[in-house]
């Protein structure tokens, strides 16, 4: 059965981080950072929710001189909806399989 759009372990992780305060702006390397994923895997994610209209990107100018600038992303209203619905959908297979079938995947 194929996988449905944006229910990668790796995106689900990305969009729970966002999710947590989905109105900042986030630095690629300090997303893959928290989420310790690599960057070949992180920035196709958030290129892929970025072209779905999910995130929002810009460019950030560098605080030091003689940087270049970053490119930082957050989350669309309709991406934070997104997240929190696929999340949603997705938490009673993060429990643990005791606990799941005690409470009924609730």
């Amino acid at each position: 059965m194929p996988r449905l759009p944006n229910t990668s372990p790796q995106t689900l992780s990305v969009l729970e981080l966002l999710l947590e305060s989905p109105r900042s702006w986030h630095y690629g390397y300090a997303l893959s950072q928290l989420t310790r994923l690599k960057s070949g895997t992180l920035y196709p994610i958030l290129m892929r929710l970025a072209d779905q209209g999910l995130l929002e990107t810009r460019w950030a100018e560098s605080e030091q001189p003689g940087r270049p600038p970053r490119h930082t992303y957050r989350l669309t209203a309709e991406g934070a909806k997104t997240a929190r619905a696929k999340l949603a959908e997705t938490a009673p297979a993060k429990m643990p399989r005791r606990l799941a079938s005690v409470t009924g995947g609730r």
